[in-house]
């Protein structure tokens, strides 16, 4: 299993510089293209390398403690979803592809606040069911 991770590791972290390559090199159609695109198609590259950079987070996670926490998984999700938004958005695709990727978005982030509130780690009182000490 560990080798299977660190192969995994090494791949993403080779299309993390592929990316952040692609993204300086896409700079430079600022010559010959106008802004408006050139800066759309950057910032959609700059959160696809975000979102390589939270599967990268629970893959080392994973690797570090043997388990991922849901706030890792949603939070991948979360900065794919907000991606396919971003890049409908500027596409000018239809409204309602756009608002399904929005009501996703919702529900995920409403996900990802409950995870946090109701996260086990964080219940050390007397009182709460599931005590976790440190």
């Amino acid at each position: 299993m560990k080798g299977v991770l660190s192969l995994v590791i090494v791949t993403l972290l080779t299309a993390l510089t592929g990316g952040a390559l692609k993204t300086l090199w896409d700079i430079r159609l600022l010559l010959d293209h106008s802004s408006e695109v050139v800066l759309r198609q950057v910032i959609v590259n700059i959160l696809m390398l975000l979102a390589l950079v939270e599967v990268f987070k629970t893959t080392v996670t994973y690797f570090q403690e043997g388990r991922v926490k849901v706030t890792f998984i949603v939070d991948t999700i979360l900065v794919v979803m907000l991606t396919e938004v971003i890049s409908q958005w500027f596409k000018g695709g239809d409204w309602q592809a756009l608002a399904a990727l929005s009501g996703i978005l919702l529900i995920l982030s409403a996900v990802r606040v409950m995870a946090v509130r109701w996260s086990p780690t964080l219940r050390t009182g007397p009182d709460d069911p599931v005590r976790v000490d440190l």
